[in-house]
């Protein structure tokens, strides 16, 4: 399958003639900062921070020879964040990578106006202030409401008769959650709101209060406090009979039914790339920005054989992965 990751580069460095050394190893100790959900997180915090580590490795930079990572967690609290962003700044990191949502962006930026910032995935920056605008020279608007409509589109592709959805969300994602609902009443479904707050959340006694509703469909958006409790979520619906999409293929892999999204290993590693080159002497805002384009539906027909049902031809057709 085609795809185009995309990364966002932002921040500014010295100009250095690239060509020239683009494959010579560092010979320096480089620091730099992540900013990033727990390991435990199925996607960026796990998969993705693995496969970024790996790709600095084979590009020259190996952690406790040449190279220092100062890990930061964005999925303990704004608090956290920003003060784990400000002590990379003080620790003279070359380049932090903001992964995630908003948050880890915003920490970034608020630490110094200096520092160059990698976005192995979405994020964008919200009514910034002129002194951080400086801070940064680009900018990818996430597709997370388009996502949203197409993955209530393809729900109910996949079960035409069912007609009741309800949707797992919280504050990060108002925006998808909106273009969800707006999809849904356009599609004349039944539309069940479940809002979690004040995390960590409980996603047993979510579920449980869910249920009560008699939905038919599951939608879970994106969240960085859901992604490392995925295949808990995948078993509950799988428990409740609810058949769920999800919006990265490595929930499906945890026993999600369906999933519709970026594939967010390649990001991470072309962050790895960016670093590298960042590291080497480029310029950042010389670095092009890449937006995804191509994205892939996973689905995983055990997880329909334990809800006992069958998806369509035309889904199965148009699957880029399928876990049997």
């Amino acid at each position: 399958m085609r795809r185009r990751e995309f990364i966002t580069v932002l921040g500014g460095a010295a100009a250095w003639p690239l060509a020239a050394r683009a494959q010579q190893p560092s010979t320096q100790v480089a620091r730099i900062g992540v900013l990033n959900t727990g390991l435990d997180d199925a996607v960026s915090g796990g998969l993705g921070y693995r496969a970024f580590v790996a790709e600095l490795q084979k590009l020259g930079f190996t952690e406790g020879r040449n190279l220092v990572i100062d890990y930061g967690r964005t999925d303990q609290g704004a608090d956290k964040a920003f003060a784990d962003a400000a002590t990379m700044a003080r620790s003279n990191v070359a380049v932090i990578v903001a992964s995630g949502s908003e948050l880890p962006l915003q920490a970034a930026v608020a630490a110094s106006p200096s520092v160059p910032i990698v976005c192995p995935d979405r994020a964008r920056l919200r009514n910034e202030p002129g002194a951080a605008r400086r801070s940064y020279h680009g900018i990818v608007q996430p597709a997370a409401p388009e996502l949203a409509q197409k993955r209530v589109e393809l729900l109910t592709e996949a079960f035409p008769t069912r007609t009741r959805l309800a949707v797992l969300w919280d504050a990060s994602s108002s925006e998808a959650f909106a273009a969800a609902e707006g999809t849904a009443k356009a599609l004349s479904l039944q539309f069940y709101s479940t809002k979690l707050q004040r995390p960590p959340y409980d996603f047993d006694a979510t579920f449980h209060s869910m249920i009560s509703d008699n939905p038919q469909m599951l939608l879970v958006l994106s969240s960085r406090f859901f992604a490392p409790h995925v295949s808990r979520i995948a078993e509950l619906a799988i428990r409740n009979r609810l058949p769920a999409m999800f919006n990265f293929s490595a929930y499906t892999r945890a026993g999600g039914l369906m999933s519709y999204g970026i594939d967010p290993i390649p990001p991470w590693r072309r962050a790895a790339s960016y670093v590298v080159k960042i590291l080497r002497g480029a310029k950042p805002m010389d670095l092009p920005v890449e937006q995804a384009t191509t994205f892939e539906l996973a689905l995983n027909l055990k997880t329909a054989k334990a809800l006992g049902i069958e998806l369509p031809t035309s889904i199965l057709l148009r699957a880029d992965e399928v876990i049997e």
